[in-house]
């Protein structure tokens, strides 16, 4: 390592300590939050200032003031330390057991995944499962996730995606909307307010298409969830086109009905996506066998219907 390379990697004692006097503006403080003497705070600070070159605070007769760029090292400095806190407790905690970081999407995690979730932990309970809500397609890396449940097509950059479900949509409002506006024909329905999703711009144009129509308008109100759609149509807001998995239980208690008794099958389906270098991940294959399984058992209940 050359002399450049050592100055510009000081020791993370002589860190911490800056950032805690940094943070408390006091070296006695300091001292007493990471339990040594004030003295030898303040040598590790003089020490860090003599080795990057830099002087970080000011000494007054009222105690320490950061200079400009000691507030701009400090922001890093405590940006990175937090870092490297928490992937050490990730490192710990994976000498225990497996952990995978899954990302899902909002409705279909909490109205189709969580409630068959409890069957995967009682399977594999070395397995520490934390979750994360994400729409559409990010960076698994950047986000630290090992495994996603994405809507949409086989075309994630970089990653393995196996096929889960397709799903059948229709359109729904809520039983006053229907009454006041009488639905006998599909054309009917390009007079009235349309409840859209953000990320299935096409999705009723789709849906109009499948009957041999056109002129479905892109305009009216904008969603980014299914959850948020599904409270706008039961207030009578419009007619949504939602996977009718997803409102089961609206579509039993009577809250939402169907517009129209005509389905489509949706040009977008469900995925579980796993980045190329976690294909083998032990946590991801366990998971997605299991995912795999339930979807099978979820087919048969749905034909059984």
């Amino acid at each position: 390592m050359t002399s450049l390379s050592r100055r510009l990697l000081p020791s993370t004692a002589a860190l911490a300590a800056f950032e805690s006097v940094a943070r408390l503006r006091s070296f006695s403080a300091a001292a007493e939050e990471l339990s040594l003497t004030q003295g030898a705070i303040s040598r590790q600070v003089s020490g860090l200032e003599e080795q990057i070159g830099v002087l970080l605070f000011e000494r007054t007769s009222r105690g320490v003031v950061l200079t400009s760029a000691g507030a701009d090292y400090a922001k890093a400095v405590g940006a990175a330390l937090s870092q490297i806190r928490s992937a050490s407790l990730q490192a710990m905690t994976k000498r225990h057991s497996d952990t995978l970081n899954l990302a899902i999407l909002p409705t279909f995690g909490t109205r189709w995944l969580m409630p068959r979730i409890p069957g995967f932990v009682a399977r594999h309970p070395e397995i520490t499962l934390n979750f994360a809500t994400r729409i559409g397609i990010f960076d698994f890396d950047r986000d630290g996730i090992d495994m996603a449940i994405h809507i949409g097509q086989a075309d994630w950059p970089g990653a393995d995606c196996t096929f889960l479900m397709e799903e059948m949509v229709a359109p729904v409002c809520s039983p006053g909307f229907l009454a006041d506006h009488p639905i006998e024909r599909p054309e009917d329905m390009l007079a009235l307010p349309l409840l859209h999703m953000a990320s299935r711009p096409g999705a009723w144009s789709h849906w109009f298409q499948s009957l041999g129509l056109s002129g479905a308008s892109s305009q009216g109100m904008r969603f980014e969830q299914f959850s948020s759609v599904g409270q706008a149509c039961a207030a009578g807001l419009g007619v949504a086109l939602m996977p009718l998995f997803l409102v089961d239980s609206e579509l039993a208690s009577g809250q939402i009905v169907q517009a129209y008794a005509h389905q489509v099958r949706s040009p977008s389906a469900y995925y579980a996506v796993a980045p190329l270098t976690k294909t083998d991940f032990r946590p991801v294959v366990a998971f997605r066998s299991w995912l795999l399984e339930e979807v099978e058992r979820y087919r048969g209940e749905v034909m059984a219907w």
